[in-house]
């Protein structure tokens, strides 16, 4: 595990509303994906993860216009993903002021994106997202926002997308998406053991131990969620949120 690993929370955008899903199905609307970045400016995050994740299984392109107005507003680094199939499309995110872009599906339907991608913009800018599913048979990944299963192990997946030039690897636990009841350690460490690339574990995150667990048990390089920055209680009540730096020193995640 690093010294300090990062903490990043993810935004989930569909026709420029910010929403939050559960298991990849039902969401839940949550407002202004720019109002959002506002408070997290003032929340001090490490780093930003924006995804449209209707891009891709609806055949569209990446929304450059909410998008640059997430990058206007944004103090801290930003990664984005979703709908990318080109070069050209990575060119005008990192030009509008992501320093990092997510490519999921093209892991799968086109890898040589990643290679082209990684030799012409570097392979810091590139991240391979895993999605994962828990199957009979193991683990098991899924493209497309969860909607078209493949025989692809995450593992194996995760290998390859060292191999073809990516700088950071994501790996996403579908089945605990949204649910607040912590990351699939099993999933993550099988992942993380494979590579020797960064880690971002998603999936699970309800509260600071979660957190800590993933990176101390889980081995991930850093953790990232979506309902614990979002919501606040039993009930959910929407708050856009983020530990302190002096809430993650205290459960042991920074050191002191």
């Amino acid at each position: 595990m690093f010294t300090r690993p990062r903490i990043i929370p993810t935004l989930l955008i569909d026709d420029r509303d910010l929403i939050k899903t559960v298991k990849f199905g039902a969401r839940t609307y949550l407002g202004d994906p720019v109002n959002a970045v506002k408070i997290f400016n003032r929340k001090g995050i490490d780093e930003l993860s924006v995804l449209d994740i209707g891009a891709t299984k609806n055949d569209r392109e990446p929304d450059y216009e909410i998008l640059r107005d997430i990058a206007s507003e944004a103090f801290m680094p930003l990664s984005y993903g979703g709908g990318i199939r080109k070069l050209e499309q990575i060119h005008e995110l990192l030009a509008i002021g992501y320093e990092k872009v997510v490519l999921n599906t093209a892991l799968i339907r086109d890898p040589q994106l990643i290679s082209r991608a990684a030799e012409q913009f570097g392979s810091q800018s590139i991240v391979a997202s895993i999605d994962a599913v828990k199957t009979r048979d193991g683990y098991r990944c899924v493209i497309a926002d969860g909607t078209e299963p493949t025989d692809r192990i995450p593992a194996d997946l995760a290998k390859e997308a060292e191999r073809l030039g990516a700088g950071e690897i994501i790996i996403n636990s579908v089945d605990r998406d949204g649910m607040m009841q912590g990351y699939d350690i099993t999933l993550v460490r099988s992942v993380v053991d494979a590579v020797s690339l960064p880690v971002v574990a998603i999936g699970g995150a309800g509260g600071i131990e979660d957190l800590k667990t993933v990176l101390h048990e889980g081995h991930a390089h850093a953790a990232a969620g979506g309902s614990m920055f979002v919501y606040y209680g039993r009930l959910k009540a929407v708050l856009i949120t983020a530990p302190s730096e002096e809430e993650l020193t205290e459960v042991g995640i920074y050191e002191a």
